[in-house]
């Protein structure tokens, strides 16, 4: 079974965070979710949420991917956390998938693992960025061992491109069928 990191910090995007948890879970993925700060987590609409762990408690574990929710402040404290730079640095080089959403793109370009690639973010996120970026508007955009997404209206797309990277095209054929998208 895949393993999924999806680091939360306080003012992280609801939407994006909790549609990839769901998803995921539902395609028969291990997520943990763990809190840059202990106890729970208010996101950037107010919803508490409580992490399975702690950033720390799981910071030496090696994962399949490592997904980054967007929102603010939640983005600028995933970017500023050493932490997070370091997991996100270990894991890329060991041909882990890193993947992010809305303006947690911009995590990934400061952490040098957007250079030469196709991207997608929250409009104007990456722009000051673009040097070795290729921006691209699609909703979810893939390149290599990177996956990338725009926003919390295009989280369900981002989530089950993740479900079929982890858990391959019939199960995420499986999950979306049984969530009755159009």
């Amino acid at each position: 079974m895949a393993r999924v990191l999806v680091p939360l910090a306080p003012g992280f995007e609801e939407i994006e965070a909790v549609t990839v948890v769901d998803i995921l879970r539902r395609a028969g993925v291990e997520v943990v979710t763990a809190g840059l700060v202990a106890g729970p987590i208010r996101a950037s609409r107010g919803v508490v949420v409580l992490p399975d762990t702690t950033l720390d408690a799981v910071a030496g574990e090696d994962f399949d991917m490592v997904v980054l929710p967007g929102g603010q402040p939640g983005t600028d404290t995933l970017a500023a956390d050493p932490r997070v730079r370091a997991i996100l640095a270990r894991h890329a080089q060991r041909g882990a998938y890193t993947a992010a959403i809305c303006a947690a793109p911009k995590v990934l370009a400061e952490a040098g693992l957007l250079e030469g690639r196709r991207a997608t973010a929250y409009p104007g996120v990456l722009e000051a960025r673009a040097g070795g970026i290729t921006l691209e508007e699609a909703p979810v955009v893939r390149d290599g061992r990177v996956v990338t997404s725009r926003g919390p209206g295009t989280a369900m797309d981002f989530a089950l491109e993740l479900a079929e990277l982890l858990a391959g095209p019939q199960r995420r054929r499986e999950v979306e069928a049984a969530l009755q998208r159009p």
